[in-house]
């Protein structure tokens, strides 16, 4: 009896032990962390660098100096470069000037035409040497020739301009129209306006070509302030018209006519901002958010992805009541 309680023991002994060395055994292979998976290395994305180009219409305009320097921080920003000519208002000039950035090497181009239609040439061959159009804030005569347009909705801008043009004279008046008819921008701008104030009592009594520029339109306000005696309104195309309008004017010692204008500038919202101001509005683009854009496009085009052919960036309207919202020491 003592024998088979000592031999029951010792297998129980036994039994106990071979449980704990299963307990303790690790399973073949061992566990995931003595066995870890070993990291996939991320494959480094190679980032394309392009060669682009600049050309606008005037670069003393303080708007495609802005509008330069937004799209240069972008391509710059994303390893690309950028290469400016400035063809200070000639459309012979500009046309040089794309074909030696052809000879450059360049891939796209962000193009604001100095003449519509006399562009067409070096469209032409931008386009034989496989280099992408990207056409900012001025149309080219031949849109389909482009592979994307980005501006301003210049048409609603002059829509803007004659809407409050209404609200401060609603008995109508005497309308001066300074314009420059190689911008397309300028162009659907005046449109707007003329289209806005029809049949509210409005007549346009003098109108003048200023090529878009300050001292030529300081020139003819003056030869028409010396033909009218009372202007109710001066609709300019653009913020240098509107400079050039308003230093004939306060040469002249006018003081009873309102001035609109389309940009923004900083020196068009200064005088706004004066409270003896003749400048009585501005709907105001943003050549930031246009650059901007315009590169968001470019690199879109340039890797084969998908983008929108035609962008238009809204515009707002800046009076004496919200300037100092927006702003007189830059570009909105």
């Amino acid at each position: 009896m003592k024998f088979k309680r000592w031999a029951a023991g010792i297998v129980a002994l036994l039994l106990v032990f071979s449980l704990g060395l299963v307990a303790c055994a690790k399973p073949a292979g061992g566990t995931p962390e003595d066995n870890p998976v070993p990291a996939e290395e991320e494959e480094e994305v190679e980032t394309k660098s392009y060669k682009l180009g600049f050309s606008c219409i005037n670069m003393d305009n303080p708007y495609y100096d802005t509008l330069e320097a937004s799209i240069r921080e972008a391509v710059e920003e994303a390893g690309s470069t950028l290469i400016s000519k400035d063809p200070k208002g000639d459309s012979t000039t500009q046309i040089q000037q794309i074909r030696e950035m052809i000879s450059d090497g360049i891939e796209a181009i962000f193009l604001c035409p100095v003449d519509w239609e006399k562009i067409q040439p070096a469209v032409t061959e931008l386009k034989e040497s496989d280099i992408k159009i990207i056409n900012l804030d001025t149309q080219v005569q031949n849109r389909e020739d482009v592979d994307a347009y980005i501006g301003s909705d210049n048409t609603s801008a002059g829509v803007i301009c004659g809407e409050k043009l209404i609200e401060a004279a609603p008995d109508g008046g005497q309308v001066v129209i300074l314009e420059c008819i190689t911008q397309n921008s300028i162009i659907d701008r005046i449109n707007g306006f003329e289209e806005t104030i029809a049949g509210e009592g409005f007549e346009v009594v003098a109108r003048a070509e200023t090529y878009g520029e300050r001292e030529e339109a300081k020139k003819q306000m003056a030869s028409i302030l010396q033909e009218q005696e009372h202007i109710t309104a001066v609709m300019c195309g653009n913020d240098q018209i509107a400079l050039g309008a308003l230093d004939a004017i306060e040469e002249a010692g006018r003081t009873d006519m309102m001035i609109y204008s389309v940009d923004g500038s900083p020196e068009l919202k200064q005088e706004l901002a004066k409270d003896d101001s003749l400048v009585a509005g501005i709907a105001a683009q943003s050549p930031i958010n246009i650059g901007k854009s315009a590169v968001t496009v470019a690199f879109q085009i340039m890797n084969g992805e998908r983008y929108e052919e035609e962008t238009l960036e809204e515009v707002l309207y800046i009076d004496r009541s919200n300037v100092e919202m927006y702003g007189v020491d830059g570009w909105q």
